[in-house]
This record gives C-alpha cells, sequence and structure tokens, in this order.
C-alpha cells in the first residue's frame, strides 16, 4: 500500500489538479490507501463511508486548494 501511496503523491502537479477537480476521486482514494498503509481501522472505515456515500463533495473544495497550492490532502493519519 505504501508503494501505491507514493505513487499516487508522485503525480506530477497537473495531473493531480485534473483528477481532483473533474474526477475528485483522486484525494479520496489517496485517504484510504494512506489509512490502510498505516492500518488505521477508523481510517479506513470513514473513507469507505466518504467513497460509497458520496460524502467526497464534502471535502472537494479543500482537496482543490490543497492541491493547487501543492499542500498535502488532509486526512486524520
Amino acid at each position: 500500500m505504501k508503494d501505491l501511496v507514493k505513487a499516487l503523491e508522485g503525480l506530477p502537479w497537473i495531473v493531480k489538479v485534473l483528477l481532483t477537480i473533474f474526477v475528485g476521486i483522486y484525494s479520496n482514494l489517496l485517504r484510504l490507501f494512506k489509512s490502510l498503509a498505516k492500518g488505521n481501522v477508523v481510517g479506513i472505515v470513514l473513507a469507505v463511508i466518504l467513497l460509497i456515500s458520496g460524502g467526497f463533495v464534502i471535502l472537494w473544495i479543500i482537496d482543490v486548494v490543497m492541491v493547487l497550492l501543492g499542500k498535502e490532502i488532509w486526512w486524520i493519519d
């Protein structure tokens, strides 16, 4: 899982921006994979709930701003 997190974080800036703005799932998958890599059960459950329920819309604006500024995607891990 750590390799997958590294691969997602290693994407070019423009790809991250486009995936975050148009798809919105980039940041949620990153959250899920970070929690899986750390073995954080609460993070895994919350990430899955966000993915299933469409709750990622709530964090979408924050994610877009963070990616545009080149900062790390915010998560509880």
